[in-house]
């Protein structure tokens, strides 16, 4: 049987109580491939607009080139490639961008890489080009294709903003079909119900899940741009 290594000091109480959470933590785990398998086995999704996005100058992808005008079915690299977009809470009525997008794309940042090689990735915002394009400089944002979504609806029509132009965080995934269809197969927001607001995409970063490995857990913490 698979079982902690015992510590000297460790109390029979704690022994206990640690093999229980062990168990809880393999379960768990079973849970989330259950979970998974059901978001695999979506049937396709709806057919969506082939919107237009704004990309540069310098966004990664277009050189020093100005900016330039490009079709979601344009983000596909190749066939059987899904497309992973992160809706980032900048621009219209977000005029600061959100820190807690930030805290997540500055991971992204670090992983791209290693996503790219199974899936095309990119960020979208409502935040202008040049605004765009300046922050993630800021930030050293270097292996992200950075997308302002300029005059389209693409971010209203997915939910990551309102009819006034208020923001929230959203994960899409899109594939395309053989004849150029876009379909979108999944979306993801934080608000998953009326009591759950900030939780629907936590397993999207890293941070929280190393604070919940600690005694005080994440507890009422929230990041900020610069500490």
């Amino acid at each position: 049987m698979v079982r902690q290594t015992r510590l000297d000091g460790e109390s029979e109480d704690y022994l206990g109580a640690r093999e229980k959470l062990r168990l809880a933590e393999i379960d768990l785990m079973r849970r989330r491939e259950e979970v998974a398998a059901l978001r695999r086995a979506l049937p396709p999704g709806p057919a969506v607009d082939d919107y237009v996005f704004l990309e540069g100058p310098g966004d990664l992808g277009a050189g020093d080139a100005p900016v330039r005008e490009v079709a979601l079915s344009e983000l596909f690299t190749g066939p059987e490639r899904p497309l992973v977009v992160y809706h980032f809470m900048y621009g219209k009525l977000q005029t600061s961008a959100c820190p807690m997008c930030t805290m997540w794309i500055d991971g992204y940042n670090g992983i791209a890489h290693h996503v790219t090689r199974n899936a095309d990735f990119v960020i979208a915002a409502a935040a202008d080009p040049p605004t765009l394009r300046q922050y993630g400089r800021d930030r050293g944002w270097h292996r992200l294709r950075l997308l302002s979504c300029g005059d389209s609806t693409f971010k209203y029509d997915l939910g990551s903003e309102d009819a006034d132009g208020a923001q929230d965080s959203t994960v899409s995934v899109f594939t395309r079909d053989g004849d150029g269809t876009v379909r979108l197969t999944y979306s993801a927001h934080p608000r998953m119900a009326d009591d759950i607001q900030e939780r629907g995409i936590d397993l999207l970063t890293p941070v929280w899940h190393l604070l919940d490995l600690t005694p005080q857990g994440r507890g009422d913490w929230y990041p900020t741009i610069d500490y």
